[in-house]
């Protein structure tokens, strides 16, 4: 009997389970069959055979490193190939998970002639720029796509996932049950709503390939149209290679000129393998006649076999508008058949046979027990005879012994008289003896308790006097500040009433940003222990919390001014208009993929290029700016908290911008904006500063370091060792989760890229 696919990848699984057979060349192997089962009719499988260098008939080996000169990844091992190309687990070389993903990622390689046309390639792009929008946990986060120039060859950057697909599932368990298969397919369902919902977009190559499950017990939808999208690319440059969705999963109308693809299409393709589950094979291939029915499966009534072939109608509108309505038609349908029946009433006649075999049983046993009662009584008289003699020679003896008894009695109260006399005397010495002890103990602990009333007043005074020293300290410590913010604002020549600050341009034609006057004073600048297990408890990584120690002690000895919020697209379109300043960055600060206006920070600008705009702004206003020093940025975030963010411990999507499906210390989830929002939209910290926490990571002066050992300790700037090709960001933006937007954490990024979540306040020097 010819092997199917399921037994293939069972016998490759026994081999790898006995240590023949390494995980790399199980997945090999098992995608290589996987490839010929649903090779299109007249096609042929995607060849499979890897060289004896690890390498790949795309060139490709691990070890090797891919991508463009600013954004490198290095391979690390091939986890998956087919016909639409290659999956390999990478590191990220550029970012090292600094830019919202992890440092391990999956790369999907697609091969050179599915994008040799630029139509093509810009098709793939807005694929993967779509799917980068699909933010649901049942659906693998895309992060990004790049090309390699060494191969030419189109990647897109996902995120790692350890697990197993759901072919490889179903060849390990064989058949499931109805509840099994629609507790592994409602996530998928509820993943294609959210899809349809948000962003009309229809997966169109739903199978078991495309549904993974990880070693936590997650479902993840993979491919959401980016494989259909290359294949359609294929079929244009004549592979053999549908136009749309897999084979036997592939709707009769796929591929045909559809404006927009229905979500019917996914429903189909659903509907298919909820049979293949159930029964272990393909309910028909993908040359199916309009007339032909399948036999039904195992484990289905009347009601739910009727319901499931609607969903892989032959015609699209039969079949249920959506994939969480076919399930649900499936649950609701689970009533008995008539096989079930039938087969309840023979098990009620065994039953009911079984009652009677066991009331004869219980009769038999009843004259058994009848007739060992009459046998018990016989035994019990005559023992009660003989209990009766023995108690007669007892009540004899037992008359000798009293008599004997009763003599030794008297002689011992006689005894025992005597000793109670000696102990009445005993006791009445030890009862002096403590009497005198406890009137000592009494006069001890009378003497202890004034000494402890009298350390209680002196501990209460002493109290009394250290608060009013803290009180008369406080005192001074506003009147310093206050003295500091009036001689600095009376240096200041356009202020208004909440001390904000606009520097007049020396042409009259406008101000600079609106600033904050900072006062002088210390701080504890990175995180202690407690933070820091709250953050680990959060997600964050070890050696990212490293780079916040060790926590000391830093003084800001010199008053300066920081910007009231991020520099504006307003504020960067009036350099860019003064100076004809072009950007050479790939991310274009007019349009960075979401929707911005004037009032929303700038993205897209390179540490160099805040550089040229900082000397511009010193010209015009003949002020000197620059960027706020790590410390003084922290400095001023804190604005004299010592939480883990200026408003407190924990933080709410209401407080800034962030994804808000993430939590912290217990926060509350909320919305995930996507994009920045306007400066001044959320609360300012209490000095009066927005947006420092979230909306954008700020450039700062300071050179990139591991960790704080040897950073100055006078809030100037750390310029000296390091990586002086990388400059630190703070802030946290709208891409990333809560913990990193915590007022201690150090990002860094090369001073000479740009980036859609990048931005930058000023700072200002004060005479």
């Amino acid at each position: 009997m010819m092997q199917t696919a399921r037994d293939k990848i069972r016998e490759l699984r026994a081999l790898h389970d006995d240590g023949l057979l390494s995980l790399q060349e199980f997945d090999r192997r098992k995608n290589a069959i996987l490839d010929a089962e649903y090779a299109p009719p007249g096609g042929s499988a995607a060849p499979v055979a890897l060289p004896q260098r690890q390498g790949t008939e795309l060139g490709l080996m691990a070890g090797q490193e891919i991508g463009p000169q600013n954004r490198r990844y290095r391979l690390e091992r091939l986890i998956g190939m087919g016909g639409m190309g290659q999956v390999w687990l990478a590191t990220d070389l550029a970012t090292h998970a600094e830019l919202g993903h992890s440092e391990l990622v999956a790369l999907k390689i697609l091969p050179p002639q599915l994008t040799q046309s630029a139509t093509h390639a810009k098709l793939l792009i807005e694929e993967a720029t779509q799917a980068r929008k699909l933010a649901h946990e049942n659906i693998v986060r895309v992060y990004e796509w790049a090309q390699d120039p060494a191969t030419s060859s189109y990647f897109i950057i996902m995120e790692y996932l350890e697990g197993q697909d759901l072919d490889a599932y179903l060849a390990e368990q064989g058949a499931l049950s109805l509840d099994a298969v629609i507790k592994l397919l409602s996530p998928v369902g509820e993943a294609l709503q959210y899809a349809w919902d948000k962003h009309k977009l229809v997966h169109r190559d739903i199978k078991p390939g495309n549904v993974f499950l990880t070693k936590r017990g997650e479902i993840k939808l993979l491919d959401f149209g980016i494989a259909s999208r290359a294949r359609s690319a294929g079929s244009s440059l004549g592979l053999q290679t549908p136009n749309a969705g897999t084979a036997g999963y592939r709707a009769p109308e796929a591929g045909t000129h559809q404006r927009q693809p229905s979500p019917k299409l996914d429903v189909y393709a659903v509907a298919v393998m909820v049979y293949q589950l159930l029964e272990g094979r393909m309910p028909f291939d993908d040359m199916r006649p309009a007339d032909f029915h399948p036999s039904p499966p195992r484990g289905l009534n009347d009601q739910q076999w009727k319901v499931l072939q609607e969903g892989f109608a032959y015609l699209q509108e039969r079949r249920p508008s959506s994939v969480n309505e076919l399930l649900n038609a499936l649950s609701d349908a689970a009533g008995p058949s008539e096989a079930e029946l039938t087969a309840r009433a023979e098990q009620a006649a065994r039953d009911r046979e079984a009652r009677e075999a066991r009331e004869q049983q219980r009769q038999k046993e009843l004259a058994a027990q009848a007739e060992q009662a009459r046998a018990d009584e016989e035994r019990r008289k005559a023992m009660l005879a003989e209990l009766a003699a023995r108690r007669q020679a007892e009540a004899q003896a037992a008359a000798v012994e009293k008599q004997k008894q009763e003599q030794q009695r008297r002689a011992l109260e006689a005894k025992q008289r005597a000793e109670a006399e000696a102990a009445a005397q005993a006791r009445k010495q030890v009862l002096r003896e403590q009497l005198l002890a406890r009137r000592e103990a009494d006069a001890k602990k009378a003497r202890e308790e004034r000494e402890e009333q009298q350390r209680k007043a002196n501990q209460l005074k002493a109290e009394v006097a250290y608060r009013q020293e803290q009180e008369r300290h406080r005192k001074q410590q506003a009147e310093r500040h206050a003295a500091e913010l009036a001689a600095m604002t009376s240096h200041t020549p356009v202020a208004d009433a909440n001390g904000v600050l606009r520097d007049r341009f020396l042409d009259g034609s406008g101000t600079g940003p609106d600033l904050v006057l900072i006062p002088t004073g210390r701080f504890q600048m990175g995180s202690h222990e407690h933070e820091q297990a709250l953050a680990i408890k959060a997600g964050a990584q070890k050696n990212w919390l490293e780079r916040e120690l060790p926590q000391r002690w830093v003084g800001i000895d010199h008053s300066f001014a920081m910007g009231r919020y991020p520099v504006t697209v307003g504020q960067w379109r009036r350099f860019v208009k003064d100076t004809g300043w072009e950007s050479q960055s790939d991310t274009d600060w007019r349009a960075p993929g979401f929707a911005q206006n004037d009032e929303h920070p700038v993205v897209g600008v390179s540490w160099m290029d805040v550089q040229l705009y900082l000397r511009w702004l010193s010209e015009k206003t003949g002020q000197v700016y620059r960027l706020p020093t790590e410390a003084e940025w922290e400095y001023s975030c804190r604005a004299g908290t010592k939480t883990a963010f200026s408003f407190g411990d924990t933080i709410n999507p209401d407080q800034a911008n962030y994804d808000g499906h993430y939590t912290y210390n217990g926060g509350q989830r909320g919305a995930y904006v996507q994009g920045t929002s306007k400066v001044g939209a959320y609360q300012p910290n209490p000095w009066g500063l927005f947006d420092m926490h979230g909306n954008v990571w700020e450039w700062t002066q300071d050179v990139v370091h591991d960790n704080y050992a040897g950073a100055p300790t006078d809030g100037s700037a750390w310029e000296q060792g390091g990586d002086p090709a990388r400059r630190v960001l703070r802030g946290g933006s709208w891409l990333y989760n809560p913990r990193y937007l915590r007022s201690a954490v150090r990002n860094g990024f090369s001073a000479v890229l740009a980036n859609d979540i990048v931005g930058f306040r000023v700072a200002r020097k004060l005479a």
